[in-house]
């Protein structure tokens, strides 16, 4: 698959303030006391950030960010692109620069590459099991605390859909709001008053039943919470295009096509971010 067109990178004002958050963590209260015992002032080092295994790539500009962190000198060169595909053994970036710096660093720089790239192949893997559909992919708010900025854009990379970022996105009313109001109708009518003309409005259904109690209240998107397939495809032909339909709910790649198939607009997927591997990314010195 080819990179992911329209992908924007983030900036580095947004990704800066994560990378040094876990270089101070790293570092601790003395240093990295290992570098400082072996390596003398001054000496230099020449290294290479590998795939050790195939995966979309995403991350470089945190690690760019780390090794500029503790020496703003060390050259970075980006082989290829967040959202390019890499095989096993291919050269992702060069570093060059104080090895002292570049050797602290090294550990920060990988968590997050290998991170961002393991949710970015993950992503691309369920945007092709889907492929030729109409389905889009969505991600959620399961991110990890702190990286939730960068989880998206991995997903992104991954060639997939950012669903909300936050609280305050969009209005989506959840099982625990429709009994906390009595009803998915009492719900809706109240989203429908609060919410300003640019909100959209999104209410989760557990069954066809309050999918038919949703739709007078014209929602912009309805969720179908863990629908057998039977009941996404009535849903489908009930709704017949007048409302963006999301089928969420233990989605796993072998379920996704399925789920695709029955003419849903969207599927979100947790494990997109809350449970894609690492990718092995290693740095080698040359």
């Amino acid at each position: 698959m080819s990179r992911p067109t329209l992908l924007s990178p983030l900036p580095d004002l947004l990704i800066d303030p994560v990378v040094r958050a876990a270089l101070a963590e790293d570092l601790g209260r003395a240093g990295d006391v290992t570098a400082a015992a072996c390596l003398p002032r001054g000496q230099t080092l020449s290294a290479v950030f590998a795939a050790r295994k195939p995966g979309r790539i995403s991350g470089l500009d945190c690690a760019r960010l780390a090794m500029a962190a503790l020496d703003p000198a060390i050259r970075f060169t980006q082989i290829i692109q967040d959202g390019a595909d890499a095989e096993a053994g291919a050269v992702l970036a060069q570093v060059e620069g104080e090895a002292r710096a570049i050797l602290s660093a090294e550990r920060v720089a990988l968590n997050l590459l290998g991170r961002l790239s393991g949710v970015a192949t993950l992503t691309r893997a369920y945007v092709e099991a889907v492929a030729g559909t109409g389905a889009r992919i969505v991600c959620t708010r399961k991110t990890t605390p702190g990286l939730r900025a960068l989880e998206k854009y991995a997903v992104r990379c991954g060639g997939a859909t950012n669903h909300r970022y936050g609280l305050d996105d969009a209005i989506l009313i959840k099982d625990n709001h429709v009994a906390a109001c009595g009803g998915v109708g009492p719900a809706l009518e109240r989203a429908r008053a609060a919410a300003g003309h640019l909100m959209k409005i999104e209410v989760e259904v557990d069954s066809l039943e309050q999918l038919d109690q949703a739709l007078p209240h014209r929602p912009d998107v309805i969720m179908l919470d863990n629908f057998a397939l039977a009941d996404l495809i009535e849903a489908v032909r009930r709704t017949a295009g007048a409302v963006v339909l999301e089928a969420s709910g233990g989605v796993t790649l072998s379920s996704v096509r399925a789920i695709a198939e029955t003419g849903v607009d969207a599927i979100s997927v947790g494990a997109l971010t809350h449970s894609a591997p690492v990718l092995d990314i290693g740095l080698d010195a040359v």
